[in-house]
């Protein structure tokens, strides 16, 4: 059943940071706008209430796992359902900070085109893509003229 769970939890990302990616290049209108809300909050909201379902199947099924040092986090982890657990939170979580760029950059009229490397780098990486991501935008690079690129 984990398994299975793992393979729904990680196509459903993968296939809402499809459609952010198509959000980002698509011009605006109705498809960008739904492809976003299904990105930004209804994968998301999949995957956390997967989630909220694990954390309760699996509540105490890792006696000495806790918080409270290195060694009680890897016991918290030792069991598969927590591992999967942690994984749809990454998933979730992840999917939700690539939507916030995505929308921050349209709704500021920054250039699209960073994105391209942004999104992937949050993806893989996580928490190095959104650190990427405030590094450009504290940069303060300019709203991209009207055209192409908007």
């Amino acid at each position: 059943m984990n398994e299975t769970l793992f393979s729904v939890a990680s196509v459903g990302a993968m296939l809402g940071w499809l459609a952010l990616g198509v959000a980002v290049i698509a011009p605006p209108g109705r498809l960008r706008a739904s492809l976003m809300v299904a990105a930004g909050r209804w994968v998301p909201a999949a995957l956390c209430a997967l989630y909220a379902w694990l954390l309760v199947m699996h509540w105490g099924s890792a006696p000495g796992g806790g918080f409270s040092g290195l060694a009680a986090v890897q016991a918290l982890f030792a069991v598969p359902g927590k591992v999967l657990g942690g994984w749809v939170h990454f998933l979730a979580f992840d999917l939700w900070v690539g939507h916030w760029m995505a929308a921050d950059v349209l709704a500021r009229g920054r250039a699209r085109w960073p994105l391209l490397v942004l999104l992937p780098a949050t993806f893989m990486y996580g928490p190095l893509g959104l650190l990427l991501y405030l590094a450009t935008r504290l940069a303060g690079a300019q709203p991209s003229p009207a055209g192409p690129g908007r």
